[in-house]
């Protein structure tokens, strides 16, 4: 069945068939909170297709070595999250492009280190939100870093506290800039903002640089 917005929908019995499990199976995940509530007409249920996305993201998840109680608690970290309409509610063009992923992308980015408090860790610093059945990520750049780190042996945990304190120095740099250019915007008007974006990365990016040098030459 197909509603007016050419969504289709499915009694279980088909949603069952259409995800490869058992309608006992689709029972007990809807009673653990698993999938949402299906649409109610009548006496009939109604589910759609992201229902079968998520019954066939939990699959994948459960092949993956996830149990269902960590999937539980991902499902609910997920619901409670930021959608990527507040995540992404920035005035003007940001240079970081978002990524979108499934859950399952998402915990094989990470080596299965995608736990609930990692994840919520992720949603407080604003890394993710979330869009229907799909995830957000911010940054592209921030995303490869962080799974690059994780690869090479950091936990995610690490990373995500990492992360926390880089954020608090970059807010902090950004003010300083963004500050430098209103006060001289009356005498200098071509020193706006959006021009003082490329020269504050340059230094920044110079200053961290011979800071790392420094750092790394200490006996």
């Amino acid at each position: 069945m197909a509603d007016g917005a050419g969504v289709r929908e499915y009694r279980m019995e088909e949603l069952a068939k259409e995800a490869g499990i058992t309608v006992r199976t689709v029972r007990f995940y809807r009673e653990r909170g698993l999938i949402p509530p299906p649409r109610r007409e009548g006496r009939i249920a109604w589910y759609d297709d992201h229902h079968l996305a998520r019954l066939r993201t939990i699959a994948a998840l459960l092949e993956r070595g996830h149990t269902l109680q960590g999937i539980a608690e991902l499902a609910e970290a997920f619901e409670n999250g930021r959608d990527v309409a507040e995540l992404l509610g920035i005035d003007g063009p940001s240079e970081e492009t978002p990524v979108r992923l499934t859950p399952q992308e998402l915990a094989d980015r990470f080596a299965g280190q995608v736990t609930p408090e990692n994840l919520a860790a992720a949603l407080d610093l604003g890394y993710l939100g979330t869009d229907g059945d799909d995830i957000v990520h911010i940054s592209r750049r921030l995303l490869d870093a962080s799974a690059d780190l994780v690869r090479k042996g950091v936990p995610l945990a690490d990373v995500m506290a990492a992360g926390q304190r880089v954020r608090e120095h970059a807010d902090a740099l950004a003010e300083l800039f963004v500050a430098f250019a209103l006060t001289h915007a009356a005498e200098h008007p071509e020193l706006t903002v959006d021009e003082l974006r490329p020269l504050a990365k340059a230094v920044v990016e110079a200053e961290l640089s011979l800071a790392l040098d420094r750092r790394l030459s200490r006996p």
